[in-house]
């Protein structure tokens, strides 16, 4: 069986290095990819892009299925032509991914629904939302409307902040993802990634998990696409589990099918979990997260192939996913600048070496000869296994003291608030 996996980036490889363990399976492409993974037995990295170079990818190497990764070939309509061409593939189409293309679609979509959200209002004209701002004050959420590729939110905890990124946002400088924002309530709490996999109204929840969005310890810094993760996250007992599925994933696929947009592929809901035990939905992304994807596939012991195509077949109410007792950890090395700036063409040493129970996954990494270079703001995430979440956090912290670049930046506080008050400022 051959399978083609979309996109380049940590999320991806990871997808394409568990796909390649499956005893099914001889070949994964992985398009366009990146030297990284191209490393991995049994994937193949084949650089071409574009959903008409994907599609005939598919059809020549006759894939079984195709996985798409990462949200910008989804907005582009790949699963809508793929699947006008009668190839299989797992992914949300473009109808059904408006909940992740449009932030005013999704917070709309979940008022009609009654799935528990922020207050939010939405704004294209500058000065109807600044004098939204003097009303409501500081601290305050503002998101573009649109993709942004992770730089479209806003924590701005003063007024002035506030002001400068509905400036920034409507003034251009997201481009057309800018055209409008949102305007949401701050909610405090505990943050959590609820994943799923999902065909129609069938779903299969996946292990939980945490990320770390900010740059620096202690959630300080501009937001990014996420410094680390860890699976499980304690914060979701299994009582909220079962709140999350009731109040939250079930009514937003079956909302989905109401709408004539039925829902297929991974569905991702980030959680803020107040002191109090409400839950609220954050946002949605239409696709695995990155990098909780690291950690979760770490765990994973079910073919991953069986799970998708339980999925593609309409046999997801009968799967079953086993995981690993064990926790797993990554922690995100990215290069200097990131994420406004990052610098590119750093060497990279010690990527030859790695401990029991890690993987490195690539990110932003390409080879120049037999030196390996930084490419890209996430260059690496440091995956670990351990028989206790702290146990994987000292292994994957191990393992990055043997990697090197210039400006390196990593937290050196991932999982933290699952091992708090214990947690150490910085690693053992």
């Amino acid at each position: 069986m051959k399978i083609l996996v979309i996109g380049s980036g940590g999320r991806e490889h990871a997808l394409a290095w568990r796909l390649a363990q499956s005893p099914r399976v001889s070949h994964v492409f992985l398009s366009p990819g990146n030297d990284g993974a191209a490393q991995e037995e049994g994937v193949h990295c084949v650089p071409v892009q574009g959903i008409d170079a994907w599609l005939d990818l598919a059809r020549r190497e006759q894939v079984a299925f195709t996985v798409v990764g990462p949200e910008a070939p989804v907005a582009a309509g790949i699963v809508n032509r793929f699947r006008d061409a009668g190839q299989a593939i797992f992914g949300p189409t473009l109808e059904a991914a408006e909940l992740e293309i449009s932030k005013d679609y999704a917070k709309r979509f979940m008022h009609r629904h009654g799935i528990p959200t922020a207050h939010f209002s939405t704004f294209e004209d500058p000065a109807l939302a600044h004098a939204h701002l003097e009303q409501v004050g500081a601290p305050i959420v503002i998101k573009a409307d649109g993709l942004a590729a992770g730089k479209g939110v806003v924590v701005a905890q003063t007024l002035e902040e506030a002001h400068h990124a509905v400036d920034a946002m409507l003034g251009g400088g997201l481009g057309e993802a800018g055209r409008r924002v949102v305007i949401e309530e701050f909610l405090t709490g505990e943050e959590a990634s609820f994943i799923v996999m999902a065909e129609g109204e069938q779903v299969l929840p996946l292990a939980t998990s945490q990320d770390h969005k900010r740059l620096r310890d202690h959630d300080e810094g501009p937001n990014t696409g996420g410094m680390g993760a860890y699976s499980p996250a304690p914060v979701i007992t299994p009582t909220l589990h079962g709140r999350i599925m009731r109040e939250i994933i079930q009514p937003t696929l079956q909302g989905m099918l109401q709408e004539g947009r039925p829902y297929t592929g991974f569905l991702y809901a980030g959680l803020m979990i107040s002191p109090q035990g409400t839950i609220k939905v954050l946002e949605y992304n239409c696709r695995l997260g990155d990098p909780e994807t690291q950690p979760l596939l770490m765990r994973l012991k079910t073919d991953l192939v069986d799970l998708i195509e339980a999925a593609l077949e309409g046999r997801l109410r009968n799967a079953v996913a086993d995981w690993d007792r064990r926790p797993a950890l990554g922690v995100v090395l990215a290069a200097p600048g990131y994420p406004e700036h990052p610098v590119a063409g750093s060497p990279i040493t010690g990527l030859d070496t790695s401990l029991p129970d890690t993987h490195l996954f690539h990110a932003g990494t390409r080879r120049e000869g037999k030196q390996w270079v930084t490419q890209g703001g996430r260059v690496l995430c440091v995956t670990a296994l351990g028989d206790t979440l702290k146990a994987a956090r000292h292994q994957a912290y191990e393992q990055i003291q043997l990697l090197h670049f210039d400006g390196m930046q990593y937290r050196q506080d991932i999982g933290w608030r699952a091992l708090k008050p214990h947690a150490p400022s910085k690693p053992e």
